[in-house]
């Protein structure tokens, strides 16, 4: 049974019923922070113009978001009746932020490398939320908000790290 929407912990680890969307609700919810990775840059706050007012925006939303996955995770998994339920996409709006938090300088160089630059974070960060090498598997064992949160941000840093790789390459 789906809680009532109502209900601010549904608001809070569903990132505003994002987490309802089909197909892959957690690909809805890595959305945002890439969204707004993309506006700050284009409304020149970026992380080479304005660095502080860049990470403050992506780290407030990580820190909101994995605040929501700790404080609800667990009444989560107790309403749905399972580990990690699929509509709980407040973890990847984490994880998605931290993937980036470091965004490589080449995303401010114009418009088509901001998009390829946000796209590769974006694919980077959903694979590696999807294979979950170690130890972002491991930590996902742990028990309530801290396993559905932390997976994905080990997923997030190998992502951010697979961005500045790839931008690197192709940049």
């Amino acid at each position: 049974m789906i809680p009532r929407p109502k209900d601010p912990r549904w608001h809070a680890v569903t990132v505003l019923g994002l987490g309802h969307l089909r197909p892959a609700p957690g690909t809805w919810g890595s959305l945002p922070p890439v969204a707004l990775a993309g506006l700050l840059v284009i409304g020149g706050l970026g992380p080479g113009a304005h660095p502080i007012v860049y990470h403050a925006a992506l780290l407030a939303v990580c820190m909101l978001a994995s605040a929501a996955c700790v404080a609800f995770g667990e009444w989560a998994e107790s309403w749905y009746g399972k580990k990690d339920p699929g509509w709980v996409v407040a973890d990847e709006t984490a994880g998605q932020a931290v993937a980036l938090l470091a965004l490589p300088s080449a995303a401010s160089g114009g418009f088509v490398p901001l998009v390829i630059t946000l796209g590769v974070a974006f694919l980077s960060f959903r694979l590696m939320d999807i294979i979950k090498p170690q130890p972002a598997d491991w930590l996902q064992k742990f028990p309530g908000g801290w396993g559905v949160l932390l997976d994905d941000l080990a997923a997030g840093v190998y992502a951010l790290l697979a961005t500045q790789l790839i931008a690197h390459m192709i940049f």
